[in-house]
């Protein structure tokens, strides 16, 4: 164990608790699970809650000072917040009543609201309001990393999708518009240099959905992998990137040859591909209802979309400005399923027209009435004057919404990052005020920021592994270097291998020292699990050329030194791994 106090920089095998075994566990899906699970990372406790071995906290503590780093780098103060908090901070923001039941609430043994902290806006203004009430106190910005509790319906994938998590989340209060964007550019570079000082300049930021949080600008940082449960589009052209609920849909149209409204039987034609074959068209020349209902009344909206593309549910959501769900119709609704347009259509239903329609002067559509529908629609002289919004989801192939090219693809990803301009939203609902320069009383604008710990770590192990177990960047990895003595029963080998360890000690290196008596091949299976950057390995075979040999986890260097000359080169490995992810690091703004 580690000499100094709270500092765990060396450690022998056969001490560290946890076990690390062979076989990949039946219900780990990604590797990340597995190699993690596997290697003595960490346990699960209870569905989407885990357990941190000491490898995982030596991993999560790393990421956490970068972290702390890079938000003293931006002048952000770290305080703390609890995690459980009064409902009635919730219910001055209206989240208490308007977040699903992923918010966990219960009462205290007094009867009070309280709720289990998944996000700290009502807090951080808890928290300052009081302080910050004169200008002359901005801007400012304050962080944490805390528990919080998130209660997934799904979670999966080990610690990339959860419900207990550490994050770390950061909030800004400014007087001006201008003076937040500035900050916000700042986080944003601080962002980029966390990640890359991680071992993963990969991450990229992408244009999103505030979704619950507010305000009108946000982005989140994404691992572009298989294994995301997020689409984001991508330009191939130029640097437009947005994930797909806040990507745009661009469409050209062709307006068709005019023709006269006409009302065709179409019987059994409620889908789309169904009526392309009745009536030998393209999707594209149809305008098709997809249908849903507002959560608070069941009022029904109906979107009208080109028939070849899909509804985005979030754009459409924040259009129709409250929560919606696809429509469960009956015989009483003012719809007819399968034939619906919006030709005719019941006056109860809010009928939103996409983009993707505007232009084209030939549609076909439903009549309202069951086995028929239009041909020949023209909106502009069979409805009249509409609105036109972008309610669709981008497509592989379209039309980037800033080259102009056709040159957008879809890719998957996991969002390790988020960055929100939230303007007023909750500095006005919680009546946090400032008085101006002019002695006027003002609400000030925030910003909030933050990133998940734990799912850092398993992204960086989902990127970075191979059939083995994870390669762990040097800035992260639990320790810098494995030594393997391979035989411990042998005297010279130990006592080689005894003082290298005490060597490194002495130079303050984090070492893993395993002097265990078992077989190589279980010894380098368990050092390519717990995937330290270097690799010592000290045999009575080498030792007969007096040599050790030195090999990185990723295979790059593999070399066989005198053992008079490892500590130097072990150091020279250090130093060239520490330069490459250095080399990767923004500078700062």
């Amino acid at each position: 164990m580690g000499r100094e106090r709270g500092k765990s920089f060396y450690m022998k095998m056969k001490n560290l608790v946890g076990e690390r075994f062979k076989e990949r566990p039946s219900d780990c899906v990604v590797d990340s699970h597995a190699f993690m699970v596997r290697g003595g990372y960490i346990k699960q406790v209870a569905n989407g809650i885990f357990s941190l071995y000491t490898p995982a906290r030596r991993v999560t503590q790393k990421i956490e000072q970068i972290i702390r780093e890079e938000m003293d780098n931006v002048d952000c103060q770290e305080v703390l917040f609890p995690v459980v908090l009064p409902g009635a901070l919730w219910k001055e923001s209206g989240r208490y009543d308007s977040v699903d039941s992923t918010l966990a609430r219960f009462n205290d043994r007094n009867d009070i609201p309280m709720v289990l902290g998944m996000t700290h806006e009502e807090a951080s203004v808890q928290l300052v309001r009081d302080w910050a009430s004169s200008y002359q106190k901005y801007p400012f910005s304050i962080y944490q990393i805390q528990t919080k509790f998130r209660d997934e319906a799904r979670p999966r994938a080990g610690l990339i999708r959860v419900r207990e998590f550490t994050m770390k989340d950061a909030y800004s209060f400014h007087t001006s518009q201008e003076d937040l964007e500035q900050y916000y550019d700042r986080m944003y570079r601080a962002y980029e240099r966390v990640y890359a000082r991680a071992g993963l300049p990969e991450v990229i930021a992408v244009k999103s959905d505030s979704g619950m949080m507010g305000g009108s600008v946000s982005h989140e940082y994404m691992l572009l992998t298989d294994i995301g449960e997020d689409s984001i589009v991508i330009c191939k052209e130029c640097d437009y990137r947005a994930n797909m609920e806040a990507a745009d849909c661009v469409t050209r149209n062709e307006a068709g040859e005019a023709a006269p409204l006409t009302k065709v039987y179409t019987p059994d034609t409620k889908t789309i591909e169904e009526l392309v074959g009745y009536l030998k068209i393209s999707p594209r020349q149809m305008a098709k209802a997809v249908v849903y209902q507002k959560n608070a009344d069941d009022a029904v909206v109906v979107a009208m979309i080109r028939g070849d593309l899909e509804i985005n549910e979030t754009k459409l959501r924040n259009y129709v400005g409250e929560p919606i769900h696809p429509a469960v119709l009956t015989e009483d609704s003012p719809v007819v399923a399968g034939f619906i347009g919006p030709v005719g259509i019941s006056k109860d239903v809010t009928v939103i027209f996409d983009a993707s329609l505007k232009g084209i002067e030939n549609l076909a559509t439903g009549a309202n009435e069951a086995n028929y529908h239009y041909t020949g629609m023209n909106i502009s002289r069979d409805i009249g004057e509409v609105t036109y919004v972008d309610v669709a989801k981008a497509v592989e192939g379209g039309i980037c919404p800033c080259c102009g090219k056709e040159s957008l693809i879809v890719r998957r990803g996991v969002e390790v990052g988020n960055i929100f301009q939230l303007g007023t939203k909750y500095s006005k609902a919680m009546n946090m005020t400032y008085v101006d320069a002019e002695g006027k009383d003002q609400f000030p604008i925030m910003g909030c920021y933050g990133i998940g710990v734990g799912r850092l770590a398993a992204s960086c192990v989902e990127e970075r592994h191979d059939d083995w177990g994870p390669i762990w960047p040097i800035t992260i990895a639990p320790w810098q270097v494995q030594l393997c003595c391979l035989r411990a029963d042998d005297d010279v080998c130990r006592g080689i291998s005894d003082q290298l360890y005490a060597d490194m000690q002495a130079k303050g290196i984090e070492v893993m020292y395993d002097d265990r008596d078992i077989r190589p091949g279980a010894m380098f299976s368990d050092a390519d699990l717990l995937g330290c950057p270097i690799r010592v390995i000290v045999s009575p075979k080498n030792l007969k050329d007096d040599l050790v040999e030195i090999v990185t986890r990723d295979k790059s260097v593999q070399v066989k030194v005198p053992v008079a000359e490892t500590m130097n080169k072990v150091r020279e490995i250090m130093d060239m791994l520490y330069a490459q992810i250095e080399d990767r690091v923004p500078e700062i703004l």
